[in-house]
């Protein structure tokens, strides 16, 4: 992914100009946002099912493996990070399966910002890019110069993506042009002296939301404030990504673009462990979106124990034979 968020063109800056009365107060953004499309959750819940169902034959399980790997944003947060765990990570994300070379680097790290220093100079100019959570993570309870200096901070120390959380509490307040304009200034916080930007991803921890129009209503108000990826979860909670929350989040993309011509990424994040699980998520990207989402610039997987599945997959898939959890390192 570049880091530099590419310009919009000007039919896509155009359209979504016509939608900045959208924004211009807080009942305008109501409004908005309470006269988008009711969610039928039986039928959402009905088509996510039954993606999962389709079947990947070998070889294309081969690519979708591989696709799936280069899509993971290989993750560390804990209160226990040191800085030799940090390094030893993106060892594994540049190389994951040091026997065999061919298999894809990850699309990222992600890390506390305090270690981003430490994971841009293990990474140097492998082409993984380094992300960093922000504003508080992962509860967000902090007032907002507080979030803008954890932001700058993370971009100063070399962070090319921001993981932000949102204010769970004031969307479920309904104050959500509150919501608007914080991440409109975590996006200016994202911008560099020399006119790039670290991408900003916006996490909505779907688990607290309460129901599916409350996801709706999120993601289009997170790309009207300029969220570069909309992401599900921050991991931290008892319920994370679910199918159909990621279904209606691409869904949500979908329909963004054909509004303002403007593309965005979505990040499911939390839950998910198995080779099985994320050929699920991508054949809904591809049913949903179709293949031009289906690059790590536009859709991620924020994980960490996937990674390994993934691996002994693709092991049993060169070899013939299933490799045990010996043959990966322990993250």
């Amino acid at each position: 992914m570049p880091t530099t968020v590419p310009a919009y063109g000007k039919e896509a800056a155009g359209r979504l100009a016509t939608m900045a009365d959208v924004t211009a107060s807080d009942g305008a953004l109501r409004r908005f946002l309470h006269g988008l499309p009711g969610v039928d959750a039986v039928g959402l819940q009905a088509r996510a099912a039954t993606l999962g169902t389709r079947s990947i034959k070998t070889s294309a399980k081969a690519y979708a493996i591989d696709l799936a790997i280069s899509m993971i944003d290989l993750t560390t947060l804990e209160g226990a990070d040191t800085p030799g765990k940090v390094r030893a990570l993106c060892a594994k994300g540049v190389h994951p399966d040091p026997t065999d070379r061919t298999t894809p680097k990850v699309a990222a790290i992600c890390v506390y910002p305090d270690m981003v220093a430490t994971a841009k100079d293990a990474l140097g100019d492998s082409g993984v890019h380094v992300a960093s959570v922000a504003t508080a993570f992962p509860a967000g309870r902090a007032a907002l110069p507080v979030k803008l200096a954890d932001t700058r901070d993370a971009v100063a120390a070399g962070a090319d993506e921001i993981d932000m959380v949102i204010d769970r509490g004031a969307f479920l307040s309904g104050r959500y042009l509150e919501v608007f304009e914080e991440i409109k200034a975590v996006k200016e916080a994202c911008a560099r002296p020399d006119g790039s930007a670290a991408h900003l991803k916006v996490i909505f921890e779907t688990g607290e939301l309460q129901t599916y129009d409350n996801v709706r209503r999120v993601s289009w108000l997170a790309m009207l404030a300029g969220a570069d990826f909309i992401k599900t979860s921050t991991g931290k909670v008892a319920v994370n990504a679910t199918p159909p929350v990621t279904l209606l989040m691409l869904e949500a993309v979908r329909d963004f673009r054909a509004a303002t011509g403007v593309q965005v990424g979505v990040k499911p994040a939390g839950g998910i462990r198995t080779t099985k699980d994320a050929i699920k998520y991508l054949v809904m990207v591809n049913e949903t979106l179709g293949e031009e989402w289906l690059t790590a610039d536009w859709f991620r997987f924020g994980a960490s124990s996937l990674l390994n599945d993934l691996l002994m997959q693709r092991q049993k898939l060169s070899t013939g034979r299933y490799s045990g959890p010996d043959y990966v390192t322990v993250d």
